[in-house]
């Protein structure tokens, strides 16, 4: 699992942010665009791209993309 293609994913579950804005060290949860319903499609991708389950916790306790990318990792 590569943070670039983790970056990647993470930035097409949004619809009005600009990809190019998505960065490891995004935060993301200060985004316009930012919900409790994005925070669901991100938990979705993670299961479906990576096989691997995170909660709502794993989310609030993130800040960066990065934060959330070694989360995720640390599952697998």
């Amino acid at each position: 699992m590569r943070l670039k293609d983790f970056i990647e994913n993470f930035a097409l579950q949004f619809e009005e942010t600009e990809s190019s804005y998505f960065q490891a060290d995004t935060k993301f949860k200060e985004l316009k665009e930012w919900s409790s319903i994005l925070a669901l499609s991100i938990i979705a991708m993670v299961d479906e791209e990576y096989n691997v389950a995170i909660r709502g916790d794993d989310i609030k306790s993130s800040v960066t993309i990065e934060d959330l990318f070694k989360i995720v990792e640390s599952k697998k």
